[in-house]
């Protein structure tokens, strides 16, 4: 089920009526309800995929059982492997089964070597690699001590399946989220309003910026040997807007319908083309998964303890897991070591922790250096999307290769006209996420806002494209298939 589509548009105000007017008193069955309805949520694509995720709830909840009652330190491990080959075993064979065969006869036929070795038609569950890293978080966080178990199956189950962010994150923390489920909740009509502002604006960037974008962008990467320089270059810099607008897009909804149920999400987006360099890129994009990375991965390494190799090796290490996560292709793991590349010398000159504040704080305008480190930032990401985009490096390599022959642009006739327009809706897009970049999503600058004509107006437009670019069945979003 998309968040973008008819179906989603009578579900929610189903289970919203349900939630608050049917099961308000009785918090046990409010979690009973959403634990339905995320797995009919969730069902709704396949219902063989509720197996796997009900097989690694049960496997988790039990391990949680299991290490809250014993202090025998092996037999502490024992259970956490357990947990941890469970379900990255099942996210390994559903993901990467075919990425290892195929790598494994290509490395022995350079060699001479032709290994008869066969594929399997593997359909990738959904979400899967959301809802296992939350679930793993679970379990590492009881071992370590961090949080008590869940003895409620329900409220468990409910926290790993919760619909609003199953899919497409953010990987909430159990530390952060389970615990909401074990609390009575009370309807807050301003939450639940601020909620509906972001979903709206949410809505805005996948519908209208980034299934806009998608057009142009699809057309020109899958015949980019056709086209100029100069068109190439725009479709990376519009495939730059429609990732964001996309990613972040699903995170606005997820958060926003998270608040009309009186839950609190984290912050996934922090308006990271804003960003002065790449460092500070990447603790405002996809927070919840740099942020588990650096807790369950980066920090067990080491850190930043160690010695220059140490930090060299941990950060390279990081993002190439974190490229290797989104997908089994080179493209993806050549994306995660580029983005190391550019990290590295901002690490190795103690320049990583530089641009913590928001940029121009409290000014309307960025100085002349902060335009160019944006611009300069926002350059190196777009070289690297180019990568996460292609369908192979080879390709990736070649579209680089070809934007270096700068000439004019040569949109076909209708996506001149798309584009046109586009360059209105970005303009408009990036208007509003620059005046709202201190809040938590650029539209709850309204909530600030004085001039009710100006509030009318900029809400208007917002429908009225929205009107114009939805389409009745939704879009897929681009993180589903990771």
């Amino acid at each position: 089920m998309f968040f973008n589509s008819i179906d989603f548009a009578i579900f929610l105000p189903i289970v919203f009526f349900l939630y608050w007017f049917v099961f308000k008193s009785h918090l046990k069955l409010q979690n009973l309800l959403i634990l339905i309805a995320s797995y009919v949520f969730y069902g709704w694509w396949d219902w063989r995929f509720l197996t796997l995720i009900f097989f690694s709830t049960v496997v988790d909840y039990v391990v949680g059982i299991r290490l809250s009652r014993t202090e025998d330190k092996k037999i502490r491990k024992l259970l956490l492997a357990i947990s941890i080959t469970v379900n990255l075993g099942l996210l390994g064979f559903f993901k990467y089964y075919n990425f290892f065969i195929e790598t494994f006869v290509d490395a022995f036929s350079i060699f001479g070597y032709q290994l008869n070795a066969n594929t399997l038609n593997i359909i990738l569950p959904v979400g899967i690699s959301f809802y296992t890293f939350q679930t793993l978080s679970y379990s590492i966080d009881i071992y370590k001590r961090r949080m008590e178990f869940s003895k409620d199956f329900i409220a468990f189950a409910s926290f790993v399946s919760f619909f609003p962010q199953l899919v497409a994150g953010p990987i909430e923390r159990a530390t952060n989220l389970l615990p909401q489920f074990h609390h009575k909740r009370s309807f807050d009509s301003n939450k639940a309003l601020d909620g509906v502002r972001q979903i709206l604006w949410g809505l805005f960037k996948k519908v209208v910026i980034a299934d806009s974008c998608a057009v142009i962008v699809d057309g020109i990467f899958s015949n980019y040997h056709d086209y100029s320089g100069l068109t190439l270059f725009a479709a990376a810099v519009l495939f730059a807007f429609q990732i964001y607008g996309d990613f972040s897009g699903y995170s606005d909804i997820a958060i926003g319908t998270s608040r009309l149920f009186g839950f609190n999400l984290m912050q996934n987006f922090a308006f990271p083309y804003f960003s002065r360099d790449i460092a500070e890129f990447w603790r405002r994009w996809h927070i919840s998964l740099s942020t588990w990375f650096r807790d369950y991965l980066y920090i067990p390494l080491g850190g930043s303890k160690g010695g220059r190799w140490m930090q060299v090796r941990n950060t390279f290490i990081i993002f190439i897991v974190s490229g290797f996560w989104h997908g089994a292709n080179w493209t993806f793991i050549a994306w995660g070591a580029l983005n190391a590349i550019y990290f590295l010398p901002l690490l190795l000159l103690g320049k990583n922790r530089r641009n913590l504040g928001i940029v121009a704080e409290n000014r309307v305008f960025p100085t002349l250096k902060e335009i160019g480190m944006i611009l300069f930032t926002f350059l190196l990401t777009v070289v690297a999307w180019v990568f996460f985009r292609s369908a192979s490096v080879t390709d990736a390599l070649s579209f680089l290769k070809s934007i270096l022959s700068f000439s004019s642009l040569n949109f076909a006739e209708a996506d001149q006209e798309r584009f046109e327009v586009l360059k209105a809706l970005l303009t408009f897009f990036l208007l509003i996420e620059w005046w709202g970049r201190k809040y938590q999503f650029g539209l709850q600058v309204m909530e600030y806002v004085s001039y009710r004509l100006l509030k009318v107006l900029i809400y208007s437009f917002i429908i009225y494209c929205l009107m114009m670019f939805l389409k009745v069945d939704g879009s897929a979003f681009i993180y589903f298939q990771f």
